[in-house]
Protein backbone atom coordinates (compact mmCIF):
# COMPACT_ATOMS: atom_id res chain seq x y z
CA UNK A 1 0.00 0.00 0.00
CA UNK A 2 1.55 3.32 -1.07
CA UNK A 3 -0.28 6.48 0.72
CA UNK A 4 1.22 9.74 0.19
CA UNK A 5 0.04 12.49 2.33
CA UNK A 6 2.12 15.14 0.72
CA UNK A 7 1.80 18.26 -1.50
CA UNK A 8 -0.34 17.46 -5.02
CA UNK A 9 2.11 18.82 -6.93
CA UNK A 10 4.60 16.15 -5.55
CA UNK A 11 2.55 13.13 -5.46
CA UNK A 12 0.86 13.58 -9.24
CA UNK A 13 4.26 13.84 -10.50
CA UNK A 14 5.84 10.57 -8.39
CA UNK A 15 2.03 8.93 -9.87
CA UNK A 16 2.80 9.62 -13.62
CA UNK A 17 6.58 8.37 -13.02
CA UNK A 18 5.11 4.64 -12.16
CA UNK A 19 4.44 2.41 -14.82
CA UNK A 20 0.54 1.17 -13.91
CA UNK A 21 -0.79 -2.20 -15.08
CA UNK A 22 -4.59 -1.26 -14.69
CA UNK A 23 -6.87 -2.37 -17.73
CA UNK A 24 -7.69 0.00 -20.56
CA UNK A 25 -10.69 1.76 -19.13
CA UNK A 26 -13.97 2.63 -21.84
CA UNK A 27 -15.10 5.44 -19.45
CA UNK A 28 -14.04 8.98 -20.01
CA UNK A 29 -15.70 11.18 -17.63
CA UNK A 30 -14.16 11.62 -14.39
CA UNK A 31 -16.46 10.37 -11.31
CA UNK A 32 -16.64 11.61 -7.53
CA UNK A 33 -18.68 10.92 -4.89
CA UNK A 34 -18.50 11.61 -1.04
CA UNK A 35 -18.80 14.32 1.52
CA UNK A 36 -21.73 16.41 1.55
CA UNK A 37 -19.24 19.47 2.90
CA UNK A 38 -16.49 18.99 0.20
CA UNK A 39 -19.57 18.41 -2.32
CA UNK A 40 -19.95 22.33 -2.80
CA UNK A 41 -16.63 23.08 -3.32
CA UNK A 42 -15.75 20.12 -5.46
CA UNK A 43 -19.13 21.18 -7.79
CA UNK A 44 -17.68 24.66 -8.26
CA UNK A 45 -14.34 22.92 -9.25
CA UNK A 46 -15.64 20.56 -11.82
CA UNK A 47 -17.73 23.20 -13.27
CA UNK A 48 -15.06 25.17 -13.70
CA UNK A 49 -13.16 22.67 -15.23
CA UNK A 50 -14.82 21.51 -17.68
CA UNK A 51 -15.11 25.28 -18.68
CA UNK A 52 -11.75 25.79 -18.50
CA UNK A 53 -10.39 22.29 -20.38
CA UNK A 54 -12.85 21.42 -23.11
CA UNK A 55 -10.77 19.03 -24.19
CA UNK A 56 -12.00 16.81 -21.15
CA UNK A 57 -15.65 16.13 -19.90
CA UNK A 58 -16.75 17.78 -17.06
CA UNK A 59 -16.81 15.29 -13.76
CA UNK A 60 -19.21 14.52 -12.45
CA UNK A 61 -19.62 14.66 -8.66
CA UNK A 62 -22.22 12.82 -6.40
CA UNK A 63 -23.05 12.90 -2.08
CA UNK A 64 -23.33 10.02 0.04
CA UNK A 65 -21.07 10.94 3.16
CA UNK A 66 -17.53 10.71 3.78
CA UNK A 67 -17.74 7.06 4.35
CA UNK A 68 -20.26 6.24 1.65
CA UNK A 69 -17.77 7.26 -0.68
CA UNK A 70 -14.90 5.94 0.70
CA UNK A 71 -16.72 2.39 0.20
CA UNK A 72 -17.50 3.01 -2.90
CA UNK A 73 -13.54 4.71 -3.62
CA UNK A 74 -12.27 1.40 -2.45
CA UNK A 75 -14.76 -1.12 -3.86
CA UNK A 76 -11.81 -1.87 -6.67
CA UNK A 77 -10.14 -0.14 -9.87
CA UNK A 78 -11.93 -0.02 -13.21
CA UNK A 79 -14.11 1.93 -15.38
CA UNK A 80 -17.07 0.63 -12.51
CA UNK A 81 -15.50 2.31 -9.86
CA UNK A 82 -15.15 5.98 -8.87
CA UNK A 83 -11.99 8.01 -9.11
CA UNK A 84 -11.49 10.70 -6.35
CA UNK A 85 -13.42 10.47 -3.14
CA UNK A 86 -14.12 13.64 -1.36
CA UNK A 87 -14.25 13.30 2.53
CA UNK A 88 -14.54 15.59 5.60
CA UNK A 89 -11.84 13.25 7.35
CA UNK A 90 -9.00 11.80 7.05
CA UNK A 91 -9.51 8.21 5.43
CA UNK A 92 -9.10 5.55 8.32
CA UNK A 93 -6.73 2.32 8.25
CA UNK A 94 -9.70 -0.39 7.71
CA UNK A 95 -10.43 1.65 5.00
CA UNK A 96 -6.74 1.66 3.84
CA UNK A 97 -6.61 -1.74 3.75
CA UNK A 98 -10.31 -2.44 2.65
CA UNK A 99 -8.73 -0.69 -0.50
CA UNK A 100 -5.97 -2.88 -0.59
CA UNK A 101 -7.81 -5.85 -0.79
CA UNK A 102 -9.97 -5.04 -3.79
CA UNK A 103 -6.69 -4.05 -5.45
CA UNK A 104 -6.12 0.04 -4.87
CA UNK A 105 -2.98 -0.22 -3.79
CA UNK A 106 -1.89 3.20 -4.63
CA UNK A 107 -4.04 6.15 -2.67
CA UNK A 108 -2.73 9.76 -2.99
CA UNK A 109 -3.96 12.02 -0.05
CA UNK A 110 -4.58 15.74 -0.81
CA UNK A 111 -5.67 17.79 2.41
CA UNK A 112 -7.07 21.37 0.53
CA UNK A 113 -8.35 23.84 3.49
CA UNK A 114 -10.22 23.27 6.82
CA UNK A 115 -14.10 23.61 7.60
CA UNK A 116 -15.86 24.56 10.86
CA UNK A 117 -19.12 22.64 11.85
CA UNK A 118 -21.41 25.03 13.12
CA UNK A 119 -24.82 24.87 14.58
CA UNK A 120 -27.77 26.89 12.98
CA UNK A 121 -31.12 27.41 13.26
CA UNK A 122 -33.57 29.55 11.90
CA UNK A 123 -33.31 33.82 11.89
CA UNK A 124 -36.74 33.77 13.85
CA UNK A 125 -35.86 30.99 16.43
CA UNK A 126 -33.95 31.80 19.58
CA UNK A 127 -30.08 32.35 19.69
CA UNK A 128 -27.95 30.00 20.70
CA UNK A 129 -24.68 30.11 23.04
CA UNK A 130 -23.73 26.66 22.96
CA UNK A 131 -20.86 24.99 25.40
CA UNK A 132 -19.89 21.37 24.79
CA UNK A 133 -21.86 19.72 27.82
CA UNK A 134 -25.38 21.39 26.46
CA UNK A 135 -24.70 19.31 23.24
CA UNK A 136 -24.31 16.27 24.43
CA UNK A 137 -27.45 17.06 27.06
CA UNK A 138 -29.28 17.50 24.85
CA UNK A 139 -28.81 14.56 22.43
CA UNK A 140 -27.58 11.88 24.95
CA UNK A 141 -29.68 8.65 25.35
CA UNK A 142 -28.47 9.10 29.19
CA UNK A 143 -26.78 11.25 31.23
CA UNK A 144 -25.35 11.44 35.14
CA UNK A 145 -27.59 12.08 37.61
CA UNK A 146 -26.90 12.18 41.33
CA UNK A 147 -24.32 9.34 40.46
CA UNK A 148 -26.68 7.26 38.77
CA UNK A 149 -27.52 6.98 34.88
CA UNK A 150 -30.84 8.25 34.15
CA UNK A 151 -32.88 8.15 30.68
CA UNK A 152 -32.64 12.04 29.27
CA UNK A 153 -35.00 13.68 31.21
CA UNK A 154 -34.72 17.54 29.04
CA UNK A 155 -37.74 18.39 26.89
CA UNK A 156 -36.44 21.95 26.81
CA UNK A 157 -32.79 23.69 25.87
CA UNK A 158 -33.47 26.17 28.86
CA UNK A 159 -34.13 22.65 31.46
CA UNK A 160 -30.01 22.44 30.47
CA UNK A 161 -29.07 26.27 31.16
CA UNK A 162 -31.64 29.05 31.80
CA UNK A 163 -29.61 31.18 29.70
CA UNK A 164 -30.53 28.86 26.18
CA UNK A 165 -33.54 29.56 24.41
CA UNK A 166 -37.27 28.17 26.13
CA UNK A 167 -37.64 26.46 23.02
CA UNK A 168 -38.43 22.54 22.04
CA UNK A 169 -34.86 20.32 21.83
CA UNK A 170 -34.99 18.74 18.47
CA UNK A 171 -31.27 18.23 17.37
CA UNK A 172 -31.01 17.52 13.23
CA UNK A 173 -27.22 15.66 13.09
CA UNK A 174 -25.87 14.08 10.09
CA UNK A 175 -25.87 10.32 9.94
CA UNK A 176 -22.92 8.01 10.83
CA UNK A 177 -22.38 7.78 6.96
CA UNK A 178 -20.71 11.31 7.34
CA UNK A 179 -17.41 12.63 8.29
CA UNK A 180 -19.00 15.46 10.46
CA UNK A 181 -20.79 12.90 12.75
CA UNK A 182 -17.62 11.56 13.57
CA UNK A 183 -16.37 15.29 14.16
CA UNK A 184 -19.06 16.64 15.85
CA UNK A 185 -19.07 13.62 17.94
CA UNK A 186 -15.36 14.11 18.85
CA UNK A 187 -14.79 17.77 19.13
CA UNK A 188 -18.18 18.49 20.60
CA UNK A 189 -20.05 15.59 22.47
CA UNK A 190 -17.12 13.64 23.85
CA UNK A 191 -15.88 16.70 25.46
CA UNK A 192 -19.03 17.87 27.17
CA UNK A 193 -19.88 13.96 27.97
CA UNK A 194 -16.52 13.58 29.86
CA UNK A 195 -17.13 17.01 32.55
CA UNK A 196 -19.02 14.05 34.05
CA UNK A 197 -17.41 12.62 37.08
CA UNK A 198 -19.06 9.34 36.48
CA UNK A 199 -17.72 9.33 32.88
CA UNK A 200 -14.01 9.95 33.76
CA UNK A 201 -14.57 6.69 35.80
CA UNK A 202 -15.44 4.49 32.99
CA UNK A 203 -12.94 3.07 30.66
CA UNK A 204 -12.34 3.80 27.48
CA UNK A 205 -14.64 1.24 25.53
CA UNK A 206 -17.65 1.85 27.84
CA UNK A 207 -17.19 5.58 28.01
CA UNK A 208 -17.28 5.81 24.08
CA UNK A 209 -20.37 3.56 24.27
CA UNK A 210 -21.74 5.92 26.52
CA UNK A 211 -20.76 9.40 24.85
CA UNK A 212 -22.10 8.21 21.89
CA UNK A 213 -25.56 6.63 22.42
CA UNK A 214 -27.98 9.03 21.55
CA UNK A 215 -31.81 9.39 22.71
CA UNK A 216 -34.65 7.44 20.20
CA UNK A 217 -37.34 9.61 21.41
CA UNK A 218 -37.62 12.04 18.23
CA UNK A 219 -35.40 15.03 19.80
CA UNK A 220 -32.45 13.52 18.04
CA UNK A 221 -32.64 13.55 14.12
CA UNK A 222 -30.35 11.54 12.08
CA UNK A 223 -29.78 12.94 8.23
CA UNK A 224 -28.31 10.31 6.07
CA UNK A 225 -28.41 12.66 2.81
CA UNK A 226 -26.92 15.68 2.24
CA UNK A 227 -27.25 19.14 4.05
CA UNK A 228 -29.97 20.19 1.74
CA UNK A 229 -32.06 17.53 3.95
CA UNK A 230 -31.41 19.00 7.35
CA UNK A 231 -32.17 22.90 6.00
CA UNK A 232 -35.81 21.34 5.01
CA UNK A 233 -36.43 19.93 8.87
CA UNK A 234 -35.12 23.40 9.66
CA UNK A 235 -37.68 24.59 7.39
CA UNK A 236 -40.14 22.73 8.88
CA UNK A 237 -39.77 23.07 12.32
CA UNK A 238 -38.73 26.33 14.09
CA UNK A 239 -37.39 24.72 16.90
CA UNK A 240 -35.26 22.67 15.47
CA UNK A 241 -30.91 23.66 15.34
CA UNK A 242 -29.05 22.09 12.72
CA UNK A 243 -25.63 20.54 12.38
CA UNK A 244 -23.48 21.01 8.95
CA UNK A 245 -20.23 22.61 7.63
CA UNK A 246 -19.88 26.40 7.79
CA UNK A 247 -19.45 26.54 3.78
CA UNK A 248 -23.08 25.51 3.88
CA UNK A 249 -24.18 28.01 6.31
CA UNK A 250 -22.71 30.11 4.49
CA UNK A 251 -24.85 29.89 1.29
CA UNK A 252 -28.35 30.40 3.57
CA UNK A 253 -27.31 32.76 5.69
CA UNK A 254 -30.06 35.07 4.86
CA UNK A 255 -32.49 32.38 6.63
CA UNK A 256 -30.34 30.65 9.13
CA UNK A 257 -28.32 32.28 12.85
CA UNK A 258 -25.31 30.43 13.78
CA UNK A 259 -24.38 29.42 17.70
CA UNK A 260 -21.50 30.70 19.35
CA UNK A 261 -19.47 27.67 20.55
CA UNK A 262 -17.66 27.99 24.14
CA UNK A 263 -18.17 31.86 23.06
CA UNK A 264 -16.88 31.92 19.42
CA UNK A 265 -18.25 32.68 16.47
CA UNK A 266 -17.41 30.32 13.48
CA UNK A 267 -15.81 32.42 10.23
CA UNK A 268 -13.53 31.52 8.31
CA UNK A 269 -10.69 33.37 10.70
CA UNK A 270 -11.66 31.56 13.74
CA UNK A 271 -11.66 28.35 11.88
CA UNK A 272 -7.81 28.72 10.06
CA UNK A 273 -6.47 30.40 13.34
CA UNK A 274 -7.79 27.29 15.51
CA UNK A 275 -9.67 29.34 17.78
CA UNK A 276 -12.97 28.05 16.99
CA UNK A 277 -13.16 24.60 18.54
CA UNK A 278 -15.23 22.31 15.67
CA UNK A 279 -12.79 22.41 13.37
CA UNK A 280 -11.91 19.84 11.07
CA UNK A 281 -9.41 19.40 7.59
CA UNK A 282 -10.95 18.58 4.39
CA UNK A 283 -9.53 15.95 2.09
CA UNK A 284 -9.96 13.93 -1.75
CA UNK A 285 -8.34 11.35 -2.27
CA UNK A 286 -7.51 10.26 -5.61
CA UNK A 287 -7.14 6.28 -7.26
CA UNK A 288 -3.40 6.65 -8.38
CA UNK A 289 -3.94 3.71 -11.05
CA UNK A 290 -6.94 5.77 -12.65
CA UNK A 291 -4.29 7.95 -13.00
CA UNK A 292 -3.23 8.66 -17.30
CA UNK A 293 -6.06 6.06 -17.98
CA UNK A 294 -9.26 8.35 -17.03
CA UNK A 295 -8.90 11.47 -18.76
CA UNK A 296 -7.93 14.40 -16.92
CA UNK A 297 -7.57 13.25 -13.29
CA UNK A 298 -4.64 14.72 -13.15
CA UNK A 299 -5.47 18.08 -14.42
CA UNK A 300 -8.45 17.68 -12.76
CA UNK A 301 -6.68 17.39 -9.08
CA UNK A 302 -4.02 20.37 -9.87
CA UNK A 303 -6.76 22.69 -11.34
CA UNK A 304 -8.52 22.24 -7.47
CA UNK A 305 -5.94 23.49 -5.93
CA UNK A 306 -5.90 26.90 -7.51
Amino acid sequence: MTFRNKALAIAMTAAASVAFTAPAMARDTIQIAGSSTVLPFSSIVAEEFGNSFPQFNTPVVGSGGSGGGLRQFCQGVGANTIDIANSSRPIRPAELENCKENGVTEVIEVMFGYDGIVFASRSDSGSFALEPHHVFMAGAAQIPQNGEMVANPFTRWSQIDSSLPDQEIVLVIPGSNHGTREVYEETVVHPGCETFDEVKAMDRDAKTAFCNAIRTDGRVVEIAGDYTETLARLDAQRDALGVFGLSFYDQNRDRLQVATMSGVTPSLDTISSGEYPVSRPLFFYIKNQHVGVIPGLMEYAQFFLK
